[in-house]
Parts: C-alpha cells; sequence; structure tokens
C-alpha cells in the first residue's frame, strides 16, 4: 500500500514541535501516535510510521526531545547511545506527556482519522504509552519493551483500556523480574494482553540495530496488528 508522509507542527505551552505524520492510501484509518525510543524520530521510527501507514493506519510521531534541539536523529553507535541517554535523562517527563497530550488532541483533529485512537511506543516511547493509557488519552495502547513500567505499577488501576505488551526474554536492560511483577499486577485484568519472545533481546523490533530479532519482530508485529484490528 502507498503513503503519503510529511511533517507538521504542533503547538505546545512553551513553544512548538514537530511531528512525523504518515498516511495510507486515501488518507483515512484508525490513529496510532507512535512514541520515538531515545534515539529520536529517527529512519527506523519513521520506518514503522510507514509500515502502520501501509496497513492502513494514521500514524502521528512527535519529536519529544525538541526542547533539546530539533528533529534530533541518533544512530544506534557508542556516541549515538551516549547522547540517547543523556537526552533521556534531561528530559521532563511531565512535559513529554503534555507534548503526546498536544499530539493525540492534533490526531483527533485530523481529516480522515477514525473515532479511535492507539498509541504504540519502543523503549522509552513503551513507558510513555503506557502513561498515556493511564492519563486516558487514548483508546488502546501497545508497549514494546518499555523500560520503567514496572517502577510504575501504582499506575495499573488507572489504566481503563485495552493494552498490549512485548518484551523480549533476553532483554538485557529490563530482568525477568520486572516482566514478572508486571504480568502479576494485571493478571486479573483481561484487557491487558503481554507476550514474552524466546531469545529476543532488548530492541528485537528495530532491524537498524545488532539485537534485532526478525521472528520476534514478526510475531510482534501480527500480535499488534490483531489487537489494533479488534479494539480501533
Amino acid at each position: 500500500m502507498e503513503t503519503n508522509s510529511h511533517w507538521i507542527d504542533i503547538a505546545a505551552a512553551d513553544g512548538g514541535f514537530g511531528a512525523y505524520v504518515s498516511l495510507p492510501r486515501g488518507g483515512k484509518g484508525p490513529g496510532i501516535v507512535l512514541l520515538q525510543e531515545i534515539f529520536g524520530v529517527n529512519q527506523h521510527i519513521r520506518n514503522v510510521a510507514d509500515q502502520y501507514a501501509a496497513d492502513g493506519y494514521v500514524v502521528i510521531a512527535p519529536d519529544l526531545f525538541w526542547r533539546h534541539g530539533a528533529r534530533i536523529e541518533l544512530g544506534y553507535d557508542d556516541a549515538g547511545w551516549k547522547r540517547a541517554v543523556e537526552l533521556m535523562n534531561a528530559t521532563d517527563f511531565a512535559l513529554a506527556q503534555s507534548d503526546i497530550a498536544a499530539t493525540v488532541k492534533a490526531l483527533r483533529a485530523t481529516e480522515g482519522v477514525a473515532d479511535k485512537i492507539a498509541s504504540i511506543g519502543f523503549c522509552f516511547g513503551g513507558r510513555l504509552s503506557y502513561h498515556t493509557a493511564a492519563n486516558g488519552l487514548v483508546d488502546a495502547a501497545v508497549c514494546y519493551y518499555g523500560g520503567g513500567i514496572h517502577n510504575a505499577l501504582d499506575r495499573a488501576g488507572q489504566i481503563t483500556v485495552p493494552m498490549l505488551m512485548h518484551f523480549g526474554g533476553a532483554d538485557s536492560h529490563i530482568p525477568p523480574a520486572a516482566v514478572q511483577s508486571i504480568a502479576e499486577t494485571f493478571g486479573d485484568n483481561e484487557q491487558v494482553e503481554i507476550h514474552v519472545y524466546p531469545g529476543a533481546e532488548h530492541g528485537f523490533n528495530c532491524n537498524h540495530r545488532a539485537s534485532y530479532q526478525q521472528r520476534a519482530a514478526a510475531q510482534a508485529h501480527g500480535n499488534t496488528l490483531l489487537f489494533l484490528g479488534e479494539q480501533l
């Protein structure tokens, strides 16, 4: 399916930021707010946006590091990792959530977007997707290897929308005990679905990284499409 991508500007209380938009052929469909890794809205995130647009979704990926520089785009080498961690640590979490709320508002106001929208986040964005759901901003949420979710389980009761989580079984950043605590917390919540992919490392969905695992990425994408198809 053909897609059409471009950048838009979104107003914020303390300025404004860019967001990458990818539209399906025809320009109509359910909406997805795509939340970046710590590497910015880089080629990988734009590829993911285009992938979901090809699947029939209207996708918008906000530049959440804009206060430190517009459209920062990092790679996965040592220098990229170093700068990415610095940016993550320097990011005001409350302001990032405010930016996401503004992005959701912009997406819902976009012509051709269906009534329901979801958030999908990777790594840093996975944690943000969890909080986006807890804040009641979206109709469904997907979290890929969301680091730090296990430290925010006090918000579990605020998750009232369907949520799908993906974790790698060999994730060196998120220990099995963390995934277990998440699974136990949501064990009685039939709206929360958790998948663990054996042998998959952190970042298994990203084919720009050495940790990419094609099988896990394909399975997770398929599970996500089934989830979105049922919920949106």
